[in-house]
């Protein structure tokens, strides 16, 4: 069974999409950003609003006792507002302003009128107690007004909030490394989830590619997954019938090719016999007897033909294990198919555990090739690599579309895929892949530098050249 290469057009033709891991890995994370971004965001907004809340009632509770404070003492006779602003006794970072008969007075030098916000002074001459967050050069503030009526004064508080934004800039930070670590923990969760998606499709995989690739022995191993048992057991035993129903039919190909062989033995000697008596027959006779005598060959060929490619279905082949001389064995299917040694160039030193028969089989059936469909054979050119030996031929004939260079290595493959002839069995180059895969190499078609169309058979190069390889 021949496996053949990927073609490049379906790659590229395809738009490129994430697989299946990665889409896991991408949903695990993108889910575990999307709860961590909403249970980050909320309770940062709920612990803003909460903290923000306490520190505006401890601050407008603290402005209206300092208020009181003020007006008891402005109440006084011969009150000094100066003294009484630092008598408030105010906390850390706090400072009062004070208008008062017209004037401005504050806690700290650097405050006054201007300190306090437009809307809260305007709400607070009017009688109502104000109250606004605002941000200073300094950072986030609070302003308080409250309205002294019975001395005649505005009374105003800033309170800093630097200490609460820093606060909350600690609580967002840790909100945000928490959504960033549970995001990394959701991919991580995503990536062995896919595995344990994956892995049973890859071994799926891996046992249906050595199946195509002819290993029909291949199964999936058993699993105590009761969720993959079912699975397991249905691809074995599919993969079983297809066996089955292979074997029976190679074997059924056998036994009727070898059964055809008797009658056709039979008709080959009786044929035989009448060309070795052609001079007493009629001319007219002579020429049925002619075509008879080829469609006999050809029929022959195809039944030795058939008979090889039920063997290798049936697996009735046995491993190459014979040292073989290339070279030798080049030289010697020539001369069986008419050429001239002298066409074979290249390496010559050049050996490889082979079937010899199958071998030979393999390169007269691209000789003949060569010769019925590419216009005749011109060269053989063996040439090695690191571990393996190319064998090129090359024909004279017009060449093979590239559309046509795959395909015509199909079992019956005639017509447009042999060049425009309809001679031959189309058995001949699917007998040299299967010979060629079955020794562990390949083989291809493509152009001849002269034009016609050049065979590649890559086979396994054998270093050691034994002293008798024949």
């Amino acid at each position: 069974m021949r496996v053949r290469p990927r073609t490049l057009w379906t790659q590229r033709s395809r738009p490129r999409t994430l697989g299946l891991r990665r889409r896991l890995v991408l949903a695990f994370g993108l889910m575990a950003l999307l709860v961590s971004a909403v249970f980050a965001a909320s309770t940062y907004l709920l612990s803003r609003g909460y903290l923000l809340a306490q520190r505006e009632r401890v601050v407008q509770h603290q402005a209206f006792a300092d208020a009181t404070f003020v007006q008891r003492r402005l109440e006084s006779a011969g009150a000094d507002v100066s003294d009484i602003l630092t008598a408030a006794g105010t906390p850390a970072g706090h400072t009062i302003i004070l208008k008062w008969r017209g004037q401005w007075y504050a806690s700290t030098l650097d405050r006054g009128r201007d300190a306090v916000p437009f809307s809260v002074r305007e709400q607070t001459e009017s009688g109502q107690p104000a109250r606004q967050r605002f941000r200073t050069s300094d950072g986030p503030a609070i302003a308080v007004g409250v309205p002294v009526r019975s001395v005649g004064a505005d009374f105003y508080e800033i309170a800093p909030l630097t200490e609460l934004d820093g606060t909350l800039r600690l609580l967002s930070s840790i909100l945000i490394g928490g959504a960033l670590l549970a995001t990394t923990a959701g991919a991580l969760l995503g990536g062995w989830a896919s595995r344990s998606v994956v892995t049973p499709l890859n071994r799926v995989a891996v046992t249906a590619a050595s199946i195509a690739g002819g290993e029909l022995d291949s199964r999936l191993a058993a699993t105590d997954d009761p969720e993959l048992a079912t699975i397991v057991g249905s691809f074995n035993s599919m993969v079983d019938g297809l066996q089955q129903r292979i074997n029976r039919d190679a074997r059924l190909a056998a036994d009727v090719s070898h059964e055809l062989r008797s009658p056709l033995t039979t008709l080959v000697a009786s044929v035989d016999l009448l060309n070795a008596r052609r001079d007493e027959l009629p001319e007219r006779s002579q020429r049925v007897l002619d075509l008879v005598t080829a469609d006999l060959q050809r029929f022959r060929r195809l039944l030795d033909d058939l008979l090889e490619l039920a063997r290798s279905d049936a697996g009735l082949d046995q491993r190459p294990t014979g040292v073989v001389d290339l070279d030798q064995l080049l030289r010697q299917v020539l001369s069986e198919v008419g050429h001239e040694p002298s066409i074979l160039s290249g390496a010559t030193e050049v050996c490889m555990v082979a079937d010899k028969p199958r071998l030979s089989r393999l390169f007269r059936n691209l000789f003949e090739n060569a010769e019925t469909h590419g216009g005749g054979l011109t060269g053989v050119e063996v040439t090695t690599t690191d571990d393996d030996v190319l064998i090129l031929v090359d024909d004279s004939g017009a060449g093979v579309r590239p559309e046509d260079r795959e395909r015509m290595f199909d079992r019956f493959a005639t017509g447009a895929t042999r060049r425009g002839s309809s001679k031959g069995t189309g058995l001949g180059l699917a007998l040299v892949a299967e010979t060629a895969a079955a020794h562990g190499g390949a083989v291809w078609c493509t152009a001849s530098p002269a034009g016609g169309a050049r065979f590649v058979v890559r086979l396994p190069e054998h270093r050691s050249l034994p002293e008798d390889s024949s």
